[in-house]
């Protein structure tokens, strides 16, 4: 006897479904994007949505995670596969003007601009966490290149990472008020400049 999985089986795909999910939470951030336009969007109903995702937070969840591991990726990888922070930064940054100008998606970063006028105090929370947690990142990361001799002696890791992370945030706002990929690699080849230099 064969025994059939009970309920009907989804009528959608659910990785293209999250993908437009994304879409939608990094154009119109997450407060402003409804329930309404994510089932429009994604093309199902909100029971389905509710049925495959859970609730609108749960679902913005998944999509910051899979947005950390394809569109936001570039900063992880330069951090794993450079030698040095100045390198990893300097890749970070550049990699970060063509990403958040390319063609195909909004522009600019899901981290950074979903969070602008969220009052939801668990999102908020959780997009800095995420934006924090990257910045503690790089800031250990410049200070093994201090304590190895990499860095000048005298270099506070903490105000170069804030500075590198102030870029960087800066760099999704201008990509979002139009910045083409040339006028943002120029920001990060100038802040590069103002690093201090390698021993």
């Amino acid at each position: 006897m064969v025994t059939r999985p009970r309920g009907r089986p989804r009528s959608f795909d659910r990785l293209t479904a999250l993908e437009q999910a994304t879409m939608a939470f990094w154009e119109h951030g997450y407060e402003t994007t409804s329930v309404s336009d994510l089932t429009r969007v994604m093309g199902i109903s909100a029971p389905s949505l509710y049925a495959a995702f859970g609730d609108k937070k749960t679902l913005f969840e998944e999509v910051v995670e899979a947005y950390a591991r394809s569109y936001g990726a570039y900063g992880d990888q330069a951090l794993a596969e450079e030698a040095t922070a100045r390198d990893a930064v300097g890749r970070m940054l550049r990699e970060a003007a063509h990403v958040f100008t390319e063609p195909g998606h909004p522009r600019g970063c899901l981290m950074i601009s979903a969070a602008i006028n969220c009052s939801t105090p668990e999102v908020e929370g959780a997009l800095r966490d995420h934006r924090n947690a990257n910045l503690a990142t790089v800031e250990d990361r410049i200070r093994r290149d201090v304590e190895s001799g990499g860095l000048p002696a005298g270099t506070d890791p903490r105000a170069l990472a804030r500075f590198s992370g102030a870029v960087l945030q800066g760099m999704s706002q201008q990509a979002r008020d139009g910045a083409t990929a040339e006028e943002l690699t120029a920001v990060a080849e100038a802040a590069m400049r103002a690093w201090p230099a390698g021993e």
